[in-house]
């Protein structure tokens, strides 16, 4: 049975989303882009700085599940410029302390909110 994961800590969603989806094996997040708690897009900060926000989105979407990130299988990370891929990457890095999951990044022309990165994952509950 579907069940919804919303984060209060998060910013609200702006459509008929949730932060997150889960049938109690599987929990896929909606994509996250560096959008604040407060709803502040750090659009014009550096890819770090947006990548790290990204992913705390995502941590806090983990959390609301009693989930961490060693739970995550998979992400997807769109770019809107894929020569920042070597910046995103360091600070992804911090987030997976060992066993990284799967990912696939790829350059997008354009995100919402003028975002230059938004990640998605798909984690297990065991």
């Amino acid at each position: 049975m579907k069940r919804v994961v919303d984060v209060s800590e998060n910013a609200d969603v702006l459509g008929p989303y949730s932060h997150g989806t889960t049938n109690g094996d599987v929990l896929f997040t909606a994509g996250q882009i560096p959008i604040t708690p407060e709803g502040e897009v750090l659009d014009d900060e550096p890819i770090g700085v947006q990548t790290e926000q990204a992913l705390s989105n995502i941590e806090r979407i983990l959390a609301a599940a009693d989930l961490t990130m060693a739970h995550v299988l998979k992400t997807t990370v769109y770019m809107t410029d894929i020569d920042d891929f070597s910046g995103m990457n360091r600070v992804y890095r911090s987030f997976f302390d060992s066993e990284p999951p799967a990912r696939t990044a790829f350059e997008v022309q354009r995100l919402a909110d003028g975002a230059d990165i938004e990640i998605e994952a798909v984690v297990t509950h065991d």
